[in-house]
């Protein structure tokens, strides 16, 4: 994908995030932010994460579900099996192999 085609993807996924009842967009970019910090190194771990929380919420708040109700109340611990689920080198391997 090029670097456009790239851009417009990354501004349709923030806008369906944008789209997401108010609690489901707190918790997506909380742990967003989490992905960005400890997360795969790799951009397509990234984007293939942050897609599958995506369509996760947006299943979620679809069937009218409460956010934990996704996510469990250990929301950390729910972002940790995702990125568990992507594989490959994260960003937090890489600090404690410092």
């Amino acid at each position: 994908m090029g670097l456009m085609a790239d851009k417009q993807a990354w501004r349709a996924h923030v806008a369906a995030v944008h789209d997401l009842p108010r609690d489901y967009e707190v918790v997506y970019l909380e742990i967003q932010k989490y992905v960005f910090k400890v997360g795969p190194v790799a951009a397509d771990g990234q984007e293939k994460l942050l897609a599958e929380l995506l369509q996760l919420f947006q299943d979620g708040a679809e069937r009218q579900a409460d956010v934990l109700d996704v996510t469990g109340h250990d929301v950390a611990a729910f972002a940790d099996e995702l990125i568990a689920g992507v594989g490959g080198v994260t960003l937090m391997d890489r600090y404690l192999a410092e």
